[in-house]
């Protein structure tokens, strides 16, 4: 001992032995490990929070990424709880076993996705149960996401995949991550998310340059913060012998410098393809998605003006209509918008006297010589409709309707023009267009409200204004070929004696008022001859006579062949308030001018005017009449779009392990593969359906056609498409004659099975026999796709259900013939999805 100076564990004597001058000898130090020792848990809670959070981050912005399309910001909030629940789940889970985390978490995600589902439909003021909206949206889910109008309204069917799929993805990458340490496996959950997300969008939204930034600066973050305290040892290899510790050495550096070559490999072969992509348009899988389809009469509503006109007092909807701000017209202009009294623009706008309101049923755009059609793609879409730009110099009139539909039939669903929102109903809209279709079909009962924005022009820059050219217009500037002469004299004669656009429609929709008579007994038809003979038939046989169906078409196709881009529109002239009747339908055409929009026309004879005779002004070269009906319209066998299947988020499970990382990572592949092979299947069944089911007989037929050289490319015997019908026919047999058969062994089928009969079976039944007997063989199946190919229009539905069965009799054999392992891979294979 030396005195007061000595020093014993880092304090004095003199400290000790002063009673009160200074804190008990220790104390100090013990303080200083407290306080290092509660930095220290901080720290490593800190450092256990990052990866976790980095995992919530990165599978939060695939949300964000999708919601770019969606209308509002439900879905992105949605995705990000999922995101958020699923790794907390795992996170509150890691002590318990790790086959017992799955079902926890999948549990949790029920409860989430079904809340989830409740808000949406609250949001979208969906009718129906929880239960009810559940089972149609994870039966249509993803249809109607991939066929959903953009911006897609978050609906039950449209928010249940990708919420689903967060949670998935956020739960596969927790327990990889956490449980076992390997983050950046963990991650690949989240980024394979992330990338659906980005191959959903496509191009419907601007590159997502931000939100792909921040999912590489998340991930860096995760991967840059320790897991964990650094080993206390230093060198983990310090204590190992010399030799041993360099041969570790030595490995860790080659395992490094073959991952920075691999690295740097990778980079420069793939870099410049990826910067060559950057300026590239995205690939958009809607295309590949068969929207909603209509028949024969939803397509060409036009054919129905004659029948209503029979049935006038038929009720087929009643209406209520609420009109806030009705504005009234310019000052000088009559309330129907022209000069001489007749309709220019839409009738009732403005007219508040009789409170008239004009409701639009379809607009018909595309005319082949034939017949009229819509000529529309229908989008899924939710409540609110995309905005339309009015015109620069038309006003905006909101008209709020509620309608009931009582004996309309059909899809087509009647609005005012142009509809902003639907409620009380789940429909498809062409923007195009403007037409709203229910997918499921019109039901007596069914109510909506509809509200609309409709457009009111500036009918005193009428008779200035221009009509638009070019491609943007061309689809409704198009003549089709075959137009009979004196059609194409008076319209030349009708232009050349009024120079304006708007003096030129005057012309035609005065020619037609003051030269025809309308009548309700008129048949149907609007193809070339049925015009000529309503424009220049003699009176005494039925000629220059018709119902508003012969007006419209006869004014559309007379300004197309003055130069006036026209269409069709087929709808009820109603009162706004109570029944709509079949003797309220009619159909009129309208003319698009600049800065104005489109402008109804009224072609249709005053009641109190005598039709003057039409030699008095135009005297054509006499024809012949033609027959009273139109020809069927043609037509041809296409292919329909063919769905692809959408991504599906991962699902797995860790353990503290490598077997249990196997294990972890062998069930969210096994999850994944499972779901994709369920979609697979839906849509291959799917896609079968809808050629055997849907469209009019001829497309029945050609689908049922595809079926068969689908099946033979899958049997790998592909055919040409140079080949004819019946040489395919030929190869068919013969596939089937160079198969195995499952009843007869090694031995090949028998030829009456190859050709479709009726087989003897070794056990004594038919191979015909189990599904309905003896079925023809595809020799018939080519018959009837050569009769749809050169008699368009001549197919019956018998013969569709002939050929439907006939291709399903002949799919079934080809793939009995096929190993076992084969006729499981038939079922699940994409190549039928992938071929348009």
């Amino acid at each position: 001992m030396t005195g007061a100076g000595q020093q014993r564990g880092g304090t004095t004597i003199a400290d000790q032995a002063v009673p009160g001058a200074g804190p008990v000898a220790g104390l100090p130090s013990l303080d200083g490990s407290a306080q290092r020792g509660a930095a220290g848990r901080v720290a490593r809670v800190l450092r256990a929070a990052v990866v976790p959070l980095a995992l919530i981050g990165l599978t939060a912005l695939a949300g964000v990424v999708l919601g770019r399309v969606y209308a509002g910001d439900l879905l992105t909030r949605l995705v990000i709880g999922a995101a958020a629940g699923s790794v907390l789940v795992s996170v509150a889970a890691r002590r318990l076993p790790s086959w017992l985390v799955a079902p926890v978490s999948v549990a949790a995600m029920a409860c989430w996705t079904l809340w989830s589902l409740r808000l949406a439909a609250a949001r979208a003021e969906l009718p129906g149960g929880l239960l009810e909206v559940t089972a149609d949206a994870a039966r249509n889910g993803i249809p109607r996401l991939l066929t959903a109008m953009i911006p897609v309204e978050p609906t039950p069917d449209t928010v249940l995949m990708p919420v689903v799929a967060a949670w998935l993805a956020g739960l596969a990458g927790a327990e990889v991550a956490l449980r076992t340490g390997r983050v950046l496996l963990g991650y690949l959950p989240a980024a394979g998310l992330f990338a659906a997300a980005l191959y959903v969008v496509g191009p419907n939204a601007e590159p997502a340059i931000g939100a792909t930034l921040a999912f590489v600066a998340v991930a860096a973050v995760g991967l840059a913060v320790p897991a964990g305290a650094p080993p206390a040892g230093g060198d983990p290899a310090a204590d190992l012998a010399p030799r041993v510790r360099a041969a570790v050495r030595v490995r860790l550096a080659a395992t490094a410098a073959l991952g920075v070559a691999l690295v740097v490999g990778l980079v420069a072969l793939l870099g410049p393809v990826i910067a060559g992509q950057v300026d590239g348009r995205p690939v958009d899988p809607r295309r590949y998605v068969e929207p909603p389809q209509v028949q024969t009469l939803d397509e060409n509503p036009l054919i129905r003006i004659s029948g209503w006109a029979l049935h006038p007092e038929q009720k087929l909807l009643d209406v209520s209509t609420f009109r806030p701000g009705a504005t009234t017209p310019p000052a000088g202009v009559s309330p129907s918008g022209g000069p001489d009294g007749g309709t220019h623009g839409e009738p009732g706008t403005g007219d508040d006297a009789n409170d008239s309101v004009r409701i639009r049923l379809a607009v018909l755009s595309d005319y082949d010589g034939v017949t009229w059609r819509v000529g529309a793609t229908y989008r899924n879409a939710g409540r609110i409709l995309p905005a339309a730009t009015p015109a620069r110099d038309s006003t905006v009139e909101t008209v709020r309707q509620q309608i009931t539909v009582a004996d309309l039939s059909g899809r087509l669903l009647p609005a005012v023009a142009t509809p902003s929102e639907v409620s009380g109903a789940r429909v498809a809209y062409d923007p195009a267009t403007g037409t709203l279709i229910r997918p499921e079909g019109l039901t007596p009962g069914l109510r909506y409200t509809v509200t609309s924005a409709r457009e009111q022009p500036d009918n005193n820059l009428l008779p200035t204004a221009n009509v638009p050219a070019g491609e943007e217009v061309a689809r409704v500037l198009r003549v089709a070929d075959g137009v009979p002469d004196p059609l194409r004299r008076l319209a030349a004669q009708l232009a050349e004696e009024n120079g304006a656009p708007y003096a030129r429609a005057t012309a035609i929709e005065q020619f037609l008022a003051e030269h025809y008579r309308v009548v309700a007994d008129a048949p149907s038809g609007h193809a070339y001859p049925n015009l000529g003979f309503f424009l220049f038939g003699p009176r005494n046989a039925g000629g220059q006579r018709g119902t508003s169906e012969q007006f419209a078409a006869a004014f559309a196709v007379l300004g197309r062949l003055s130069g006036l881009p026209t269409r069709v529109v087929v709808g009820f002239e109603s009162t706004g308030q109570g029944p709509v009747r079949a003797g309220d339908a009619y159909a009129w055409p309208e003319v698009l001018f600049d800065g104005l929009g489109w402008v109804a026309f009224d072609p249709l004879p005053r009641p109190d005017n005598e039709p003057r005779p039409v030699e008095e002004d135009f005297r054509p070269t006499p024809e012949d009449p033609p027959p009273s009906a139109a020809p069927a319209p043609t037509v041809e066998p296409t292919a329909s779009p063919e769905p692809v299947a959408a991504p599906e988020g991962p699902s797995g499970q860790g353990g503290v392990s490598t077997p249990v990382l196997v294990a972890g990572g062998s069930g969210g592949l096994l999850l994944l593969v499972g779901a994709l092979l369920l979609t697979l299947l839906a849509m291959r069944r799917s896609l079968t359906r809808a050629r055997l089911g849907r469209g009019d007989p001829g497309q029945r037929i050609a689908g049922a056609w595809r079926e068969v050289t689908d099946a033979l490319r899958l049997a790998g015997r592909p055919v040409g498409d140079d080949l004819a019908a019946t040489e395919v026919a030929g190869q068919a047999r013969q596939a089937l004659l160079d198969a195995r058969g499952r009843w007869s062994g090694d031995r090949p089928l028998d030829p009456n099975i190859a050709a479709g009969g009726a087989g003897q079976m070794p056990g004594g039944g038919t191979a015909g026999s189990g599904a309905g007997g003896n079925l023809p063989g595809v020799d018939e199946l080519a018959a009837l796709l050569n009769q749809v190919a050169f008699a368009p229009g001549t197919a019956t539905a018998a013969q569709a259900d002939r050929a439907g069965a006939v291709a399903t009799g002949y799919v079934d054999r080809l793939r009995a013939a096929r190993p076992w392992w084969r006729r499981l891979l038939w079922t699940i294979h994409p190549g039928p999805l992938r071929r348009r």
